[in-house]
């Protein structure tokens, strides 16, 4: 475990780490917001959801540097006399959530689909590209925003999961895509290589040329994408959930608290949603310039 520490401490991965202001300053931020999104029960200072602590005279209370604020709410209230910063862990941590689990998700059929696309070729490639062409031609939130409501209307009364599990759904039906197209150029490129013959020559049966062989030689483009799609699968979990089809109202997102707080943006409660909205920039902003410096680190072209 310590040799593969150092050997990846001495990486041009890592070098490229260390010597990147923009990727250090990135890490950090996304690091705390994830940290005191998983730990949200223990960091959070209230339990924004528990109605039997939640007080109405409490509501809509402005910072605590603001005249009117009080100490033990430090980004104020909400109109229901929740604790904004505390609400913004929770919110963040079912963001992250359902962002992490719809990339994986679709990196999974994405990757599966391209390997066979572009390995197998013949009716298997014709096949799969013409449905991704499909998939392409529809804007992207907009099948998510019919699959999550079409899943709301015919499960209204269902159990949190399964309304988590539509999402996620619905999020990877227009994101698996880009990660087919990737993989399948790729994969094109790596089956008329020599080693992929000598496995072919050698008797090695298809299933596991691409599993063992092919695969983890396409999997630099996946990371890189997927690392930046993270921040758009959140980015689309809070649109939908702004709209009223996204996380469900006994577990609000970031998308939701910055819903409720735009009633109240007019008339003078700013920090209901300024600060779920700064919350949800510096995520998406942070995992981008992430993004941004895995796809510099791991182009040889570019060092």
């Amino acid at each position: 475990m310590t040799s593969l520490l150092h050997r990846w401490f001495d990486s041009d991965v890592a070098h490229s780490f260390r010597t990147s202001p923009t990727a250090i300053v990135a890490a950090v931020i996304a690091f705390i917001c994830i940290f005191c999104a998983v730990f949200a029960p223990w960091v959070a200072p209230h339990n924004p959801f528990d109605l039997a602590t939640l007080e109405l005279s409490n509501a809509r209370l402005p910072p605590a540097w603001s005249p009117e604020g009080s100490r033990n709410f430090l980004l104020g209230t909400d109109d229901q006399g929740r604790d904004i910063l505390s609400a913004l862990m929770y919110g963040a941590r079912i963001s992250l959530a359902v962002g992490f689990a719809s990339v994986v998700l679709s990196v999974v059929i994405g990757v599966s689909f391209g390997l066979a696309a572009g390995f197998l070729g013949g009716w298997v490639d014709s096949v799969l590209m013409r449905l991704c062409d499909v998939m392409l031609s529809f804007p992207a939130i907009l099948v998510a925003l019919l699959i999550a409501g079409v899943g709301r209307a015919m499960f209204p009364n269902a159990h949190e999961a399964l309304a988590f599990g539509v999402l996620i759904i619905s999020i990877t039906l227009t994101g698996w895509v880009q990660y087919a197209r990737t993989v399948r150029g790729s994969t094109l490129v790596e089956r008329n290589k020599e080693y992929v013959q000598a496995a072919r020559v050698t008797g090695v049966a298809p299933l596991r040329i691409m599993r063992s062989h092919v695969l983890p030689n396409v999997m630099g483009p996946v990371l890189v994408l997927a690392t930046i799609q993270v921040a758009t699968a959140i980015i689309t979990e809070a649109t939908l959930s702004f709209l009223g089809v996204g996380a469900p109202p006994t577990s609000p997102s970031l998308g939701t608290l910055i819903r409720v707080g735009n009633d109240y943006l007019f008339s003078g409660e700013w920090w209901i949603t300024i600060f779920p909205g700064a919350m949800l920039v510096l995520i998406a902003l942070s995992v981008n310039l992430l993004g941004d410096w895995l796809r510099d680190a791991l182009n040889p072209r570019l060092r």
